[in-house]
């Protein structure tokens, strides 16, 4: 890339920027929660699943294990038909007690707001962490790739990589440290609202002039 390149390329960013700051001034996590170990299982439900129908299921979930403490005393078996709708329930069901038990026995029952003490916990990945990190305790040790950040970030040329661990790792270098929480959640957001996976609406996107994906 020529320095013209280059120089244009950190004017399309700004632009970008500026237009989803447009779209999203605040944009927050958009799964129901009241503190930091509810929103940790509601991320791990979230795999495969829409945080929508998380949403259906955590009221009824946390009415019985409100924190580490309940849920680290919880049947398993009452957990997986809990969280049955949210797919893959056992595994998931498996790794929020087993976390519970963990940040009962080694944290004082509470979520750590620590990268490497995160990924420590069962069924905890980047993606987890940086969610938790970032919503509850405001620390951008990371960018949330998600799948509507993986698709939008490919689309709006500013990764080609598939791997989330490269995703991130490409935009960190991209995008200013100052902006990686706000930065996910509004391609979250931009993704579930104007760019769908499978009906992408070009014609009213803000970013469309400068995204090389957009349709005619």
């Amino acid at each position: 890339m020529t320095a013209a390149e280059e120089s244009e390329e950190k004017r399309r960013l700004q632009r970008i920027f500026r237009k989803l700051d447009r779209l999203f001034l605040q944009p927050r996590c958009e799964l129901d929660h009241e503190g930091s170990f509810q929103l940790l299982v509601a991320v791990i439900l979230s795999a495969q699943c829409t945080d929508k129908r998380v949403n259906m299921v955590t009221p009824f979930l946390f009415a019985r294990f409100p924190d580490a403490a309940a849920m680290a005393r919880a049947d398993l078996a009452e957990v997986e038909e809990l969280v049955k709708s949210t797919g893959f329930f056992r595994n998931k069901a498996k790794n929020i007690v087993a976390t519970a038990r963990r940040l009962v026995a080694d944290f004082g029952g509470e979520v750590p707001a620590d990268m490497a003490a995160l990924l420590s916990l069962p069924g905890v990945a980047r993606k987890t962490a940086n969610v938790v990190l970032g919503e509850c305790f405001g620390i951008a040790e990371g960018i949330v790739v998600d799948t509507h950040v993986a698709r939008l970030s490919k689309l709006l040329g500013l990764t080609e990589a598939s791997d989330p661990v490269r995703i991130e790792r490409e935009l960190i270098a991209r995008v200013p440290r100052s902006r990686w929480i706000k930065f996910a959640h509004q391609l979250i957001l931009h993704g579930r609202r104007t760019c769908i996976a499978r009906r992408p609406n070009c014609a009213a996107c803000l970013l469309r002039p400068d995204c090389p994906s957009a349709r005619p």
